[in-house]
């Protein structure tokens, strides 16, 4: 699949009490995952070691604030849905700047 393609196309995110109390613990709310979307710069990489069931990718962003977050999603038919979202890191963070 061609990520970069789909998420330009993709209709809605899916989100359910899961993966909403996940981002919760990393003191993330779903407004700013869904908004790293919109921004750039956007780094979107495989994940091949967490995709053993399904697909996954890392993606590297901001939100509209500025803040800077690490997210893994998958993509189910025409929806990204957000595994993990957390602040980026201090490399994460100067990888992105360099974009």
């Amino acid at each position: 699949m061609n990520l970069s393609l789909f998420l330009s196309k993709f209709e809605k995110f899916e989100w359910d009490k899961g993966n909403l109390e996940h981002i919760k613990k990393h003191k993330v709310n779903y407004n700013e995952c869904e908004q790293v979307f919109s921004n750039k710069p956007l780094i979107i990489l495989g994940d091949e070691k967490h995709s053993v069931y399904e697909e996954r990718y890392k993606i590297f962003g901001k939100s509209n604030e500025g803040r800077y977050l690490a997210l893994v999603i998958t993509v189910r038919e025409d929806k990204i849905r957000i595994v993990m979202a957390r602040d980026q890191n201090k490399k994460e963070r100067g990888d992105l700047k360099n974009v």
